[in-house]
């Protein structure tokens, strides 16, 4: 459609997050009843905290929601260059490696889920796919951003291998982060709105993708909320972690990701300081990983937990388009 074209990038960026919030706030009307009637609930880890006991049977795959405003708002706002369907692809080959993940726990009742080397060979091949589409069609080089000194730095080979880090990384550690009521959904937002606005009047493909994140994660938010009627599941959290890596890596702002995403960054880490500790020297750093059932066990309330976290995230946002300002 030419007039969309037309439209000013602040206006495009509006109605790509409407649509994308009224994409989700209508279909959970019938998605939430149709989930109900199927069964489909979450199975609550017993070595989680008791007070998730409750949660036990809460609709689960409600990323569906989400992944479905996201490409249709993405396909209708945004003009279809490779990029744009590049970032499409990261995002849904993670949506469909977490609905499989899901399906195989939900219905297949195998609490594990895909196996560890499944899910890490799908992400292998989704990265080996985007690093072959950004060097024969976009003409991607081997040259990071290093921020503060604003230069393109060539890191040669090692590029590729950030590449994987990144993709593999990120939708990992928003997966991790998917433990509370809303905890994803308003980081990932946080972390889309820096991106909304460091891709305005730079590429519009890739503004427009991440305002549909945005106009997503608010709306599920309606619905995830504590207490929450649906969770996500990793259906919507790996297919999050994937787009945000996507958009890292077609902007070549991987730099930046770790500032932006800082409250990913803590979750993996402690997850991975957590198990380092405890099979070297039989002791936990904290009280449970990922890290926000420490502070919950310390004695905060779930959604003491999440408000700070999101407001954590924003920081980390503002403080990353600080960094950009100064480069």
């Amino acid at each position: 459609m030419e007039y969309i074209s037309d439209l000013s990038p602040w206006l495009l960026l509006l109605l790509t997050l409407v649509t994308a919030l009224a994409i989700v706030l209508f279909s959970g009307v019938y998605f939430l009843p149709f989930l109900h009637r199927l069964k489909y609930g979450q199975s609550i880890r017993e070595e989680g905290p008791a007070s998730h006991q409750k949660k036990n049977g809460t609709p689960t795959m409600g990323g569906v929601m989400i992944v479905l405003a996201v490409t249709l708002s993405t396909l209708l706002f945004a003009p279809l260059t490779v990029t744009t369907l590049l970032a499409l692809f990261i995002f849904l080959g993670h949506f469909l490696l977490g609905f499989a993940d899901d399906y195989i726990k939900v219905v297949k009742k195998r609490n594990l889920g895909l196996r560890a080397y499944q899910k890490l060979l799908g992400q292998l091949l989704i990265s080996l796919v985007t690093i072959l589409i950004g060097r024969s069609l976009l003409g991607h080089d081997t040259s990071v951003w290093v921020p503060i000194l604003g230069e393109m730095w060539d890191i040669g080979v090692l590029y590729y291998v950030l590449v994987v880090f990144v993709l593999v990384g990120t939708s990992n550690a928003v997966n991790l982060t998917d433990g509370l009521d809303g905890l994803a959904s308003g980081t990932v937002a946080a972390a889309a709105i820096f991106y909304a606005v460091l891709m305005y009047g730079t590429d519009h493909g890739l503004m427009v993708f991440s305002a549909a994140i945005i106009g997503a994660c608010i709306g599920f938010l309606w619905y995830n909320h504590h207490p929450a009627r649906i969770f996500m599941g990793d259906t919507g959290s790996l297919a999050l972690g994937g787009a945000l890596a996507a958009v890292a890596i077609l902007s070549h702002t991987e730099a930046l990701l770790p500032i932006v995403g800082f409250v990913f960054v803590c979750e993996a880490l402690s997850v991975i300081l957590q198990v380092i500790s405890f099979q070297t020297r039989g002791k936990r750093i904290f009280r449970m990983s990922p890290i926000h059932h420490h502070f919950e066990l310390g004695g905060w309330s779930e959604t003491r937990v999440v408000y700070t976290f999101w407001a954590v995230g924003a920081t980390g946002a503002l403080l990353a388009w600080i960094v950009v300002l100064i480069s």
